[in-house]
This record gives C-alpha cells, sequence and structure tokens, in this order.
C-alpha cells in the first residue's frame, strides 16, 4: 500500500507462453518508464525494446514520459505477427468452404 508520497501501480507483459502482472509502488510523478524499468520486467523478458515496442496504460497508447496515478496499469504491447481482421476473414472463408 501506498504512502502519502507514493503510488501504487502494476505494470503487465505477455507472451503466448506466459503473462506477468508486477505491483510496484513508486514515488508521485513516476513515469510509464520509470515503472517499467523499476518493475525488473526488462530482465525477465530481454526482448522487450522500449525504443520499438508500444506502450500503454488501461489499453491506450501513450508516450514514456507520461506521469502515472495510483492505480495504474502501464502495458508493454508486442508487434502483432498477423493483422486480427484478416486472421478472422481467413477463418470465415476457411468454414464457408468446409460446409459447402
Amino acid at each position: 500500500m501506498a504512502n502519502a508520497d507514493s503510488i501504487d501501480v502494476e505494470v503487465a507483459y505477455a507472451t503466448p507462453e506466459d503473462q506477468l502482472l508486477l505491483a510496484i509502488e513508486l514515488p508521485e510523478g513516476a513515469t510509464v518508464e520509470r515503472a517499467i524499468r523499476y518493475s525488473g520486467i526488462l530482465d525477465r523478458f530481454p526482448e522487450i525494446d522500449l525504443s520499438r515496442d508500444k506502450v500503454g496504460v488501461f489499453g491506450k497508447v501513450c508516450r514514456l514520459d507520461r506521469a502515472l496515478a495510483s492505480g495504474d496499469r502501464v502495458e508493454i504491447y508486442r508487434e502483432l505477427i498477423a493483422d486480427p481482421k484478416e486472421v478472422k476473414r481467413r477463418k470465415a472463408a476457411s468454414d464457408k468452404a468446409v460446409d459447402e
């Protein structure tokens, strides 16, 4: 639980095989980047590249210098391998072909 001069936040990251949600306490005014670095998640997932990968708070993409508030969840997003809409179209076409 955060004291008067600190905030509680979470840092989240997921791969197809693993997902991690870390609860951390930071000083007030901490940024998204500081939360990520302080959490230790970069050591556990060395493939994360903050110069390339997008980050966000509660599903909304933001910059690394965004200030956090207590209760925020910082998310690190991986690059999509396939467009989800295209995958759905292919599956629908495949299902239709099977039905015919």
